[in-house]
């Protein structure tokens, strides 16, 4: 999925974040080792229904595919969209 909107992996925060018509929309993770837990997607309502979550969200997903790492969906979203996107189920942590 592509997105107009500039996705950057703040590793200080430890989320993918975008900032859409002057909004900060994010997808939060905790690392533990190689394990990266997504605990929580934000996309204000205002901007809803435009694709920047999944965007945030396939992004975090390529980067951890990048780095090795298994990803636990602890964030509603984020495992919807691990079901509705079966290549990344490879992803998931056992």
């Amino acid at each position: 999925m592509s997105t107009p909107h500039r996705i950057t992996h703040n590793t200080a925060s430890s989320r993918f974040e975008a900032t859409v018509d002057g909004h900060l929309c994010v997808a939060d993770y905790r690392l533990s080792g190689k394990l990266m837990a997504m605990t929580h997607t934000l996309v204000p309502s205002a901007l809803e229904g435009r694709g920047i979550a999944a965007a945030l969200v396939t992004e975090a997903l390529a980067h951890a595919r990048r780095q090795g790492w298994r990803v636990r969906p602890d964030c509603s979203y984020v495992e919807s969209y691990m079901q509705r996107h079966p290549e990344t189920r490879d992803l998931l942590a056992a």
